[in-house]
């Protein structure tokens, strides 16, 4: 009977019969896993099985293949560090929904995994937004090159050079000179100052995290979710509404 015990971090919930539910986790060791959970709704479960808990899994199963069982502990609870925060609810939800969907199942990938929970640590001590949001777009980033989709933004797509990289080609993925847009430059995508090769130190502006948010945005939609035929999660949605809400950018 195949079982093992593992780290992992709760992505969905989604009922199953009347009192349980199929729970995925990204697990440090083996990537992301389903399993059921017997009457997650009870008093004694309620508070564990939630999305972006941190847990200790226990899975077991009769054949490897099949769905299996979760036994799962409670480790640390992120959302109740901040459950006023609308912000960083929609970060920590937005984050879970796209792993949910976008990594392959039963694939370990320890660069996501400490991503991921380095990311929750930040949202989590962050005392304003702009502290979180700009790891929240490299985190974007970063999920896009291990699934194949990385971006280009050490050089420009047309010159080469290496500096004044202002704008991304929606459909390449590479970085655009200032000088080199030209008629385009109105279709291209905004590259934030925190995303170019040798980033500027200066406190990030409102309009260069939204750029940031609105460049990775596109490229998840586009090169991963559009795959699978699949929209942008709602939460991610939520999450760029309330940003540019927020820093009352339209």
């Amino acid at each position: 009977m195949p079982e093992w015990t593992d780290e992992g971090i709760i992505l969905s919930i989604r009922p199953h019969g009347e009192r349980n539910a199929v729970a995925s986790l990204l697990t440090m060791e083996n990537g992301r896993h389903p399993g059921l959970v017997y009457a997650y709704d009870t008093a004694s479960k309620r508070g564990t099985v939630q999305i972006g808990n941190l847990v200790q899994a226990q899975w077991r199963a009769r054949l490897s293949e099949q769905l299996g069982t979760y036994q799962l502990e409670l480790v640390r609870n992120p959302s109740a560090i901040f459950l006023d925060d609308a912000l960083k609810l929609a970060g920590l939800s937005s984050c879970c929904a796209i792993l949910d969907v976008s990594l392959p199942e039963r694939e370990a990938n320890v660069s996501v995994w400490q991503s991921t929970t380095a990311l929750i640590d930040i949202i989590c001590l962050a005392d304003n937004l702009a502290d979180w949001l700009a790891f929240y777009v490299k985190w974007e980033m970063n999920l896009l090159d291990q699934l194949g989709f990385g971006l280009n933004l050490q050089s420009c797509a047309v010159s080469g050079l290496t500096d004044a990289l202002i704008y991304v080609s929606p459909r390449s993925g590479r970085a655009v000179h200032r000088d080199y847009a030209g008629d385009y430059a109105d279709r291209l995508l905004h590259l934030p100052c925190f995303l170019q090769p040798d980033p500027a130190t200066e406190t990030l502006s409102e309009t260069a995290l939204m750029d940031g948010l609105t460049l990775t945005g596109h490229f998840v939609s586009n090169r991963v979710f559009n795959l699978v035929h699949k929209e942008l999660p709602v939460a991610r949605l939520r999450l760029a509404h309330l940003v540019s809400k927020r820093y009352n950018i339209t």
